[in-house]
């Protein structure tokens, strides 16, 4: 058996090394955001889908062949998680219109249209925990599966996203 350096990086990376796969990001970061981008269209959530590709890459490390390419599964992979992220944006903005460009059924009360500009002004990080707890009532675990983030990560963002709700509510 021979070393690390003797080993490839695709073999590397399937046996749960670190540094693999910081080499891997290092290596096609770049390509993977450049192919985000073109379907997405937008370099913040091209970002989002190259972090979630990774993610998953890292989750899904023990069933890469690495007698093939590597280049190839992770496009795969990329190319999902921007379809991910662009379902979850589109229906986002479908069942939750939060700017002025769309107007409410009724005539708000003072109440609702303060929560909503509170809403407005959170982090879209935050904004979105709070969205997909609140209005659609998914649970953290759900959450954090439909992000492609841990579950730590999202209670940590919900709590950030109540008290800044809380502190732009008082302001009013």
């Amino acid at each position: 058996m021979g070393t690390t350096t003797d080993l490839s990086l695709g073999d590397r990376f399937r046996r749960g090394s670190e540094t693999a796969l910081a080499e891997m990001y290092r290596v096609y970061s770049r390509s993977l955001f450049s192919l985000a981008l073109s379907l997405l269209g937008d370099r913040e959530l091209a970002a989002e889908a190259v972090q979630l590709s990774f993610i998953r890459a890292w989750r899904a490390a023990l069933t890469f062949d690495p007698d093939r390419e590597l280049q190839p599964w992770l496009y795969s992979i990329a190319r999902r998680a921007a379809t991910d992220v662009w379902r979850r944006e589109r229906r986002h903005l479908t069942t939750t219109p939060l700017d002025e460009t769309h107007p409410t059924p009724e005539p708000p009360s003072d109440l609702f249209s303060q929560v909503r500009q509170a809403l407005i002004g959170l982090p879209r990080e935050e904004r979105d925990v709070l969205l997909l707890s609140y209005f659609e009532g998914f649970t953290h675990k759900q959450i954090a599966d439909r992000l492609g983030i841990p579950a730590g990560t999202v209670h940590s963002r919900a709590v950030r996203a109540k008290r800044l709700l809380a502190k732009a509510l008082e302001s009013h």
